[in-house]
């Protein structure tokens, strides 16, 4: 599949329409239009809604995205953590009065959260419904990253509550399966951080954008989000990409580790450095002995980084 990034005019205008938790309903896929008029009528009811996708796909984005298209816009839209709820010191009465501050709740990866948290937000649940109307207390979202009917079935989680949370649900589809929108998702994300860092927004490669298109993003929007963050933080699309094809094929293997800045950098300096070393061999047409003097180390030193990048048995004359 070929892949051109927008012009910058399009980014911009792109930026300026539509805010970072909308971006991932923008783009050319048809599974997100349809979808974004799907989220269009979820923001007309009052219902829980259950968002379920993958770990990193957009589900709070998707809560807040809801939240902002609704009535309830104008008030707060808050975030509650499975973490968070199932502290031994979580204060349930605090939990409460934050329904009643809020428009919209979300609570990030209910899945996790282990039975007595369960009950308790079901008991919380119980008591809204016996004391207020509906408006006058928060609208609860949940996203979850684990099937909750394999849950419920396995024991490790409340059918009451999951009926309770879940009365309007919906899937979003992983990057993998909506690849005509990373163009506009990139372009969105490095107007982002150029705009952050003060600085242009990178043009990127035809191979570049090859390797993008084709790379499967178990990581979802939060990788595809932190690599552009590197592209433009390096501030050099080669030295950045070097660094960034070996995380990504690591990430890839390793189900959507996300891609960090620092390791990037290492990498890239590795590459880097892995690109002088093979030049100035060549040069030098493998003496060790003068490419070490060029490269201003020790002839020992050489020696280890061949080794380091897998020639460690060729060469020529010393």
């Amino acid at each position: 599949m070929e892949m051109s990034i927008p012009e910058v005019p399009q980014a911009e205008k792109f930026a300026s329409d539509h805010s970072i938790e909308s971006a991932f309903v923008i783009g050319a896929s048809r599974a997100m239009r349809g979808l974004d008029r799907v989220l269009r009528e979820l923001a007309g009811s009052e219902m829980p809604v259950l968002v379920m996708a993958e770990p990193g796909a957009g589900k709070r984005r998707t809560a807040e995205y809801i939240h902002r298209l609704s009535e309830r816009h104008g008030r707060l839209f808050l975030v509650l953590t499975a973490t968070e709820l199932t502290r031994d010191a979580c204060d349930w009465d605090q939990v409460r009065q934050r329904f009643f501050t809020a428009g919209t709740i979300y609570l990030d990866e209910i899945g996790i959260l282990n039975l007595e948290s369960q009950r308790s937000l079901l008991a919380l649940l119980g008591q809204l419904d016996d004391d207020v109307n509906p408006p006058e207390s928060a609208r609860l979202i949940c996203g979850t990253a684990k099937d909750l009917e394999v849950e419920v079935r396995e024991g490790r989680f409340l059918e009451e509550l999951h009926y309770q949370v879940s009365r309007l649900s919906l899937r979003l589809p992983p990057l993998r399966q909506r690849k005509e929108d990373i163009p506009h998702l990139l372009a969105f994300f490095l107007q982002r951080y150029a705009a952050e860092l003060h600085c242009p927004v990178p043009s990127l490669s035809a191979e570049t954008q090859q390797l993008f298109s084709e790379y499967s993003w178990p990581g979802n929007l939060k990788e595809l989000e932190e690599a552009a963050r590197v592209i433009v933080t390096m501030g050099d699309e080669a030295l950045a990409m070097g660094g960034l094809r070996s995380l990504l094929t690591k990430s890839e293997r390793h189900n959507g580790r996300r891609v960090s800045l620092k390791e990037a950098a290492k990498a890239a300096s590795r590459e880097a450095e892995k690109e002088l070393i093979l030049r100035v061999l060549t040069r030098t047409r493998w003496n060790r002995r003068r490419a070490a003097e060029e490269l201003q180390i020790s002839y020992k030193a050489l020696l280890y980084k061949l080794k380091q990048i897998g020639y460690g048995e060729l060469g020529g004359a010393s």
